[in-house]
């Protein structure tokens, strides 16, 4: 097609060649997005005004090509013609004859404005326009271009040659040819691109920033430390990096913008910028790439995160604590005997109390058919599974108890029932005792409170399922003793959990950053942004999270999401917590999830 065809994209009847695609801002982001084109055979047109950095992009291709090689992905000739097919310069003139151009520049409007300007006067008239942003307005670049219909967004993710996920970005003015044609561009990239609208974040950012936001907010106010945040969502939810060395990674202030523009838009208190992202950023303090952000590393731009004065220091986990040997697990569901499971293995004489001993037997019965399958899978022997199920000794009555060092409940997340437990075990458990709460949105206080002896309550908040999940949080109240908070990190250790401390507030550290993300992504549905299935590929694909939003709710059963989103609303009193009335109406129509076989999705009834 030469320099003089005009196509009217909007009826253009099949999807556009793209076989030269030139990229404009060869960062981190644009050399990754140059590699994964060259690769797919795309001619490349790599364009930025400092030469270092067009310089260092081929410098990256050269090195991951040369790495392929050796791994046995491509041979040497097919190498060749990759790094044959990415040509740099410095001046938009190069871009003159390309079918596509996606400008990755930094974050900045005004910026990206001027590279649309001068891509105007070059390219020919039939050339898509892509901004690679995730914050600001493609609708208002689209608008102050010359031909806003052949302007979208084409949002990649970092590392863009691992990341499958391609967020195609169109505004009300995108011509549906132009989206046709970067989506199959996409495919044949071997992403999994997803249509979009534009506003800020998109789906799959729109839904992290404030996640990662809250997370920031929470370190500030001194509520947890940065270690444990991380830890507590890496290990509780199975992520593949704690939010904080996300940021990092991410840049503080590219964090910041893209909060900015969210907030912006939806003047939801959640997307306002934590103060500490503003500080940091400020003090040029932007993560990795500045060498120090929420962490230190030992070299800008380098992810090695080295000891500072935040650094925990080494400490005996056993310094003050008391002795424990024996333990009571109250509660017969799969919680109580997975927490009874893991004590036994680890050595602990247990005592598992039910309502009746013929519940306690039943639970026992569970905790032998876990531990069967265990040395089925090679995992234990028979000798060490004989070993724990003796340990473990069922009962139908709290007096059992009588004699153990730590009573840890796992009973219904009902906070009269709990109180009544703590009532009793305050009567029955010898002087000294630790007495802990599995509660996992309950004020840890209100049970010590009804016992005569508060200060040896603490909660252990193990996560399903408990012989699995290495996570536990170490509750404190204000009341709690230092010695029962050091004996219960201690026992954490015995049983080869990770502990982390937070203070006796809704949600504690997990629950109180995952819950709103999820509360969120419900509401994307409501407002018919995106679908169910997009949502949930967004998040897997650009989050590399195990599952999706709409998976995990219908999994951890939304009766028990409203529940923990309307304890959290009524503590922070943020209407941005404010359960979405969709899972309310769920809920209210008997649709729990997989338990029911209808929640968000339909299921197979078993």
């Amino acid at each position: 097609m030469g320099p003089q065809s005009t196509p009217d994209l909007s009826t253009a009847p099949s999807p556009l060649s793209l076989s030269t695609v030139a990229v404009v801002g060869l960062g981190t982001m644009g050399t990754g997005i140059a590699e994964v084109l060259a690769r797919a055979g795309r001619e490349v047109i790599g364009i930025d005004t400092d030469e270092a950095a067009a310089r260092h992009a081929v410098t990256t291709l050269e090195t991951a090509t040369a790495r392929a090689v050796q791994r046995e992905r491509i041979t040497e000739r097919e190498r060749q013609d990759i790094l044959a097919r990415f040509r740099t310069f410095t001046d938009l003139q190069a871009a003159a004859d390309a079918d596509l151009v996606i400008e990755v520049v930094p974050e900045d409007y005004e910026l990206k404005r001027q590279v649309f300007a001068g891509l105007d006067a070059v390219v020919r008239p039939d050339t898509i326009l892509a901004t690679g942003t995730n914050a600001l307005s493609v609708t208002r670049l689209a608008a102050d271009s010359q031909r806003p219909e052949r302007v979208l967004g084409v949002h990649f993710f970092n590392p863009a040659p691992a990341m499958k996920l391609v967020e195609v970005v169109s505004s009300v003015l995108t011509a549906p040819a132009a989206v046709a044609a970067v989506t199959d561009l996409a495919h044949d990239l071997g992403k999994d691109p997803i249509a979009v609208g534009d506003r800020p974040g998109f789906v799959a950012d729109g839904l992290l920033f404030g996640y990662l936001n809250q997370a920031a907010a929470m370190y500030e106010a001194k509520y947890a430390t940065r270690e444990d945040i991380d830890a507590a969502m890496r290990l509780g939810c199975g992520l593949p990096m704690g939010p904080l060395a996300l940021l990092d990674l991410i840049g503080v202030d590219t964090a910041r913008t893209v909060l900015e523009a969210m907030y912006a838009e939806s003047q939801d208190r959640l997307h306002a910028p934590a103060p500490i992202l503003g500080q940091l950023a400020e003090a040029g303090l932007t993560g990795r790439k500045a060498g120090r952000g929420f962490y230190t590393y030992d070299a800008p731009g380098n992810g090695t995160a080295v000891p500072d004065a935040e650094s925990p220091a080494a400490a005996d986990e056993l310094a003050g604590g008391r002795t424990v040997t024996g333990v009571g697990v109250a509660g017969s569901g799969t919680m109580a005997s997975g927490i009874a499971e893991v004590f036994a293995k680890a050595g602990f004489k247990v005592v598992l109390a039910a309502r009746s001993l013929e519940k306690a037997e039943k639970a026992k019965a569970r905790i032998a058919k876990s531990l069967g399958r265990s040395v089925d899978k090679g995992r234990m022997s028979a000798e060490a599974r004989d070993t724990a199920l003796a340990a473990i000794t069922p009962a139908g009555s709290l007096d059992a108890f009588a004699d153990v060092d730590l009573a840890v409940e796992a009973v219904a997340e009902d906070l009269a029932v709990k109180q009544e437990l703590f009532t009793t075990l305050d009567k029955v458990c010898k002087p000294g005792a630790v007495l802990a709460t599995t509660t996992s949105s309950l004020p840890v206080v209100a049970c010590a409170r009804a016992t005569s002896r508060p200060e040896d309550v603490i909660g252990m908040h193990f996560f399903n399922p408990a012989p699995a999940m290495k996570l536990v949080e170490v509750v404190r109240t204000v009341l709690t003793a230092d010695d029962v908070h050091a004996t219960v990190r201690a026992v954490c250790a015995k049983v080869r959990k990770h502990p982390v401390d937070c203070g006796d507030r809704a949600g504690f550290i997990v629950n109180a950053l995952l819950f709103p993300y999820l509360n969120n992504a419900i509401k994307m549905v409501e407002e018919h942004y995106a679908t169910l299935d997009d949502i949930d590929a967004a998040m897997k694909l650009g989050g590399g999270y195990p599952m999706g939003p709409f998976e995990l709710l219908d999994v951890v059963g939304l009766d028990v999401s409203l529940a923990i989103e309307k304890v959290l609303h009524a503590e922070f009193r943020d209407p941005g917590l404010a359960p979405a009335p969709l899972l309310e109406h769920l809920v209210a129509a008997g649709c729990l999830g997989r338990k029911t076989g209808r929640g968000f999705r339909e299921y197979a009834r078993r």
